[in-house]
């Protein structure tokens, strides 16, 4: 099956984004994926900050997106955008690095109001980066997201099946790129 980056956008070690995330992971994993975990907050912030492309661990994210058949990108929304350490990490990107991949962009947020970050924020900058084929990406709201002591979380059932439905297409989106598609 595919490799999958799995990019936690949040600032928080304790985020129900993060967290989230990793629960998504399983479905994709108990698909045959291969999940790679990227929390951005691990990068060091003198490396995020100071642009430094030649940090180690810039180097190894890039070399993860490079690796990566398909990204899971999730953030909160603040301010009606998606997080500043996720920006700055895609910042530090080549160009192109989502040349050839399938994207799935998440966010969470407090208020409905957010959900339009995922569209007119967060969806043109992977676009610009390339990407093959954005699927339909999902805002969860954070009441529906109860986080537990132990790391996991419950998701409010309406929103676990809708979630499952979009990791559901973003997994059978992976290996078909339109541009292979239309050429043939």
């Amino acid at each position: 099956m595919a490799t999958v980056l799995s990019v936690s956008g949040s600032p928080s070690a304790s985020s129900r984004t993060g967290r989230l995330l990793r629960h998504l992971d399983q479905r994709l994993t108990a698909q045959g994926h291969e999940v790679i975990p990227l929390d951005v907050r691990t990068i060091p912030a003198e490396a995020l900050l100071g642009a430094d492309f030649r940090h180690p661990a810039i180097v190894e994210a890039t070399e993860l997106f490079a690796r990566a058949d398909g990204v899971v990108v999730g953030t909160p929304v603040y301010k009606a955008s998606y997080s500043g350490v996720l920006k700055a990490l895609l910042d530090l990107l080549p160009q192109y690095a989502l040349t050839g991949k399938t994207v799935l962009p998440l966010a969470t947020g407090g208020s409905t109001a957010h959900v339009l970050a995922l569209d007119y924020a967060l969806r043109p900058v992977l676009n610009s980066m390339g990407a093959a084929h954005i699927v339909q990406g999902w805002f969860t709201l954070d009441k529906d997201i109860t986080a537990h002591e132990d790391g996991t979380v419950t998701v409010a059932p309406a929103t676990a099946e809708a979630l499952g439905q979009v990791v559901d297409q973003f997994s059978a989106a992976l290996g078909r790129t339109p541009y292979l598609a239309a050429a043939s």
